[in-house]
This record gives C-alpha cells, structure tokens and sequence, in this order.
C-alpha cells in the first residue's frame, strides 16, 4: 500500500481545528493524505483565521516536498562534542539539527514502561522524542542499535535475516 503524500491542500480537503495552542489538520481523503496533521503553534494561534492556519500547512508542505527533491542521500551528522538538537521556543520542541542523532536509551524514572532517549547530556521523554521526530513526517529512518561507547563510528551493516543467523553463519565476528 502507498504511504501517504504531504501536499499542499485546499479547504475543502480539510477539516482544521483548535486544541489550546495546536492547529489540528484532519484530511479528508485520510488513503492517500494519511489521517491529519497537528501544529504547534503557539499564543499567536488564537489570533489567526483557519485560512493563515491553511496558509501556513501549504507552506511548510512546500518546504517538505522541496527538501525531497533535492535530498541527494547525504545524512549530515553533527560531530561528537557538538550540540545534536536545539529547542525551538516558537514550538517548545526539541529539533534535530543533523540527520543522525546518537542517541542513549534508559529508562524514564517516572514511567518505567516507557524509554528514556539522552541525546547528549539532554533527556528527552518518549514523547519529546517523538514529537522531535515529527518534524520528519513522511520521511522514513533507520535505526542501528549498537554500544553506547561506539556511538560515533560509522557501523558496518551486514544483510541477514536475524541477528542469530549472522551469528550462526559467521562465528568469528
């Protein structure tokens, strides 16, 4: 089944409501668009009509389908030592500033049944860190889990159908 596309979208393709300070864009072909959006905007929302809330989803669509076609396959890393996110005040988000993040995986102390994510010496909730990775929406990622002392080399990923199978076919690795 197709993933759905982020576009720009004219009113009639979707519904757009308030909860507090978030746009929330629910789409009405939800098949190929995908079920909605949310924005966090801020105090200024209050003062804008659904046409500037409308107005702003097109253009950060824009953006987004403007980043994919001149995506050249090169993921810049921030170096160890530099900052990896920022928060953004406009947002109250964390956001990346590369393409890869290094990243270690605890336990939240508050809720055990959720991860921890510390990406430097900043720990984010599972729900920070997801809602940092929204501002990839549409994009895909990849994810290679390996020790927390080895973070900042370039892993050599190997084709397998497990882990156990590698093993099993390669003993002296």
């Amino acid at each position: 089944m197709p993933r759905p596309i982020f576009r720009s979208v004219s009113p009639d393709e979707v519904k757009i409501s308030r909860e507090g300070d978030t746009a929330v864009f629910t789409y009405a072909d939800q098949k190929t668009m995908g079920c909605g959006m949310n924005l966090k905007i801020g105090d200024k929302i209050h003062g804008m009509t659904d046409a500037d809330l409308l107005q702003m989803h097109n253009e950060m669509a824009e953006r987004v389908l403007a980043a994919r076609e001149t995506f050249d396959s090169v993921c810049v890393e921030v170096p160890p030592g530099l900052p990896q996110v920022e928060y953004r005040k406009n947002t109250r988000t964390w956001s990346p500033k590369g393409d890869v993040l290094r990243c270690f995986i605890d336990n939240d102390p508050d809720n055990y049944e959720e991860p921890m994510i510390e990406i430097d010496d900043k720990k984010l909730t599972w729900k920070e860190f997801g809602r940092m990775l929204m501002s990839y929406e549409g994009w895909g990622m990849r994810l290679a889990i390996m020790p927390d002392d080895e973070m900042h080399e370039e892993p050599v990923i190997v084709k397998s159908e497990s882990r156990a199978k590698y093993m099993e076919e390669n003993p002296n690795d």
